[in-house]
Parts: structure tokens; C-alpha cells; sequence
């Protein structure tokens, strides 16, 4: 008989503040085969986890249900992504979107969600970390527009004005070829 019922894991995941309580939860949750993205996503939102933490959960699941790795981790870059202004998790977050691209090259969203990190008054994360970034996931997108539309905004934030006007080109040239996703 399972330890916990799915119901009372998803009430420790929601409520409980002690992280024992809530490692045994998972622990049940991966003894039970549980694969319910959702449910581990309330446990993702647990203000009482730190980073570190958030990441031994996550890394963990997707030890046991790798076909969830993508989903994981694209979840947690934007746990972090939401909460780096507290912590100063973009770090993470953009670790996260990284592994969450080397799942699936060929999704946008790893790199658009990447790009939507960047804080130009103090350069966080680095423009040319995320510029790097883009540019790979453009050997890899089936629709490079949205890629070609970053990469000008990011050139343009830091006042390169001809790599700008490039990629601004190519994202219009295109945008002709194929229609925005």
C-alpha cells in the first residue's frame, strides 16, 4: 500500500514547510510511478525550498521519468526565472532553459523564454551569454523569425546598432519565407 495518497502528496506539496516532510512526499510520489507533471509543479512552487533544493527535486524526477526532462526543466528555468529577482536565481534559470534546449533543440521556447531574462540596466545575464545562446538555437528552430526578432532586440540594447539592423533583416526576410509560430 502506497505511503501516501496522490491527494495527500499534492497537500504536502501545497502546504508543508518542512523539507523533510516534503522529500518523503516525493519519494512516495516516485515509489507510486506518479507522472503528473502538474502535481510536482505545486512541490516547484513551495516558497520554502531554496535553489538548491528546487534542483535535487527536479534533477531527481527527471532521473525517474526521463521522458519528462524537457517539461522539468523548462518548469523550473521558469520558477527561477520568476523568483532571480529575489534570489538572484537567473543564473539557474538560464541553466534550466539550457538543459531544457538540449532536450528539444528545435523548440523556441527554451531560447525566447532565455532572452526574456535579460535585464539591460545592469546586463543580467550577460547580452552576449544570451546572444551565444540564440545563435545556436537557430541551427536548430524550424522558424528562425522569432530567434532573428531577439537577437536585433538584444543587439540593439547594447547599442550594436549594425547586428541589429542584420538580424532585424533577416527576421523580416523571414517572416515572408514562413509564417510566425
Amino acid at each position: 500500500m502506497p505511503k501516501f495518497t496522490k491527494d495527500q502528496i499534492k497537500e504536502k506539496f501545497s502546504n508543508s514547510s518542512d523539507f523533510n516532510e516534503l522529500f518523503d512526499a516525493f519519494e512516495a510520489a516516485l515509489e507510486s510511478k506518479i507522472e503528473d507533471l502538474d502535481l510536482y509543479k505545486i512541490l516547484f512552487w513551495n516558497n520554502s525550498l531554496t535553489p538548491d533544493e528546487l534542483c535535487l527535486f527536479g534533477e531527481k524526477l527527471v532521473q525517474v521519468f526521463p521522458n519528462m526532462a524537457y517539461d522539468v526543466y523548462l518548469w523550473l528555468a521558469k520558477v527561477f526565472e520568476v523568483t532571480y529577482s529575489m534570489f538572484d536565481n537567473y543564473e539557474l534559470a538560464l541553466e534550466y532553459f539550457f538543459k531544457a534546449s538540449h532536450i528539444k533543440p528545435e523548440e523556441l521556447e527554451p531560447y525566447i523564454a532565455a532572452s526574456n531574462c535579460y535585464e539591460p540596466d545592469l546586463n543580467i545575464p550577460p547580452a552576449d551569454y544570451l546572444i551565444e545562446f540564440l545563435k545556436k538555437g537557430l541551427m536548430y528552430v524550424k522558424n528562425p523569425s522569432p530567434l532573428y526578432k531577439r537577437l536585433s532586440e538584444l543587439y540593439e540594447r547594447i547599442g550594436d546598432e549594425d547586428q541589429s539592423l542584420y538580424f532585424r533583416k533577416l527576421s523580416e526576410e523571414s517572416q515572408t519565407e514562413t509564417p510566425e509560430e
